[in-house]
């Protein structure tokens, strides 16, 4: 019989939703700035696009403040033990219905793919993104920070493909969310925060 446990605080489940609604707002916003398609016009759409933006840094700035001092930044720390057994399971064992290789615990609430993830969002589609979608927004100032001869093309190319990666992660995110015993089930704990784990001592479900 399975057990639940409290993995996701409050703020945790705040924070995750509130940026699943700006990225998604992002994501629209941003593909018809780059003309992909006509909902708003462009004129309004930028003001849209700027406002999600900044809401999202703001949002971000405060998240990073709480990871570190409640020391839930310890959740993220990559690791490659497991990893190559996430992947058979996500490749064969979701459709073979193989036991889950990880267990999860209040202590450790992502597998290791979910951490290497989250790094290259981190690391890489984040910073792309913004630093690109900076220079775009303070185009009029480049010539006073030596910065006249930069292309605006090349920022357009980063912006947008780092908005397609984000777009990909989020498709891959949104599946591997209805792989758990039931389709719905870590949506669930994402809404309440009470996650639904085999019964065993929490100790020994370590990884």
């Amino acid at each position: 019989m399975p057990k639940k446990i409290y993995v996701f605080k409050r703020f945790e489940r705040f924070w995750h939703w509130s940026q699943a609604i700006l990225i998604i707002t992002l994501l629209i916003t941003g593909f018809e700035v780059h003309g992909i398609y006509s909902l708003f016009g462009f004129e309004q759409v930028v003001g849209y696009h700027t406002i999600a933006a900044w809401t999202l840094v703001g949002l971000w700035i405060f998240a990073i403040f709480w990871h570190f001092t409640t020391g839930e930044w310890k959740q993220y720390i990559p690791t490659l033990e497991k990893a190559d057994a996430m992947i058979k399971y996500y490749a064969v064992g979701i459709f073979t219905n193989a036991p889950h290789p990880f267990r999860q615990t209040t202590r450790h609430k992502h597998n290791p793919l979910q951490r290497l993830a989250y790094l290259f969002v981190l690391l890489v589609i984040g910073p792309t993104i913004w630093f690109s979608g900076w220079l775009y927004l303070f185009y009029d100032v480049w010539p006073e920070y030596g910065l006249a001869n930069l292309p605006l093309e090349w920022v357009a190319v980063a912006h947008a493909s780092a908005a397609y990666l984000m777009l990909i992660f989020l498709i891959v995110h949104v599946y591997l969310a209805t792989a758990g015993h039931t389709p719905t089930a870590h949506i669930k704990a994402m809404i309440t925060g009470w996650e639904e784990v085999e019964d065993e001592d929490e100790e020994k479900t370590k990884i």
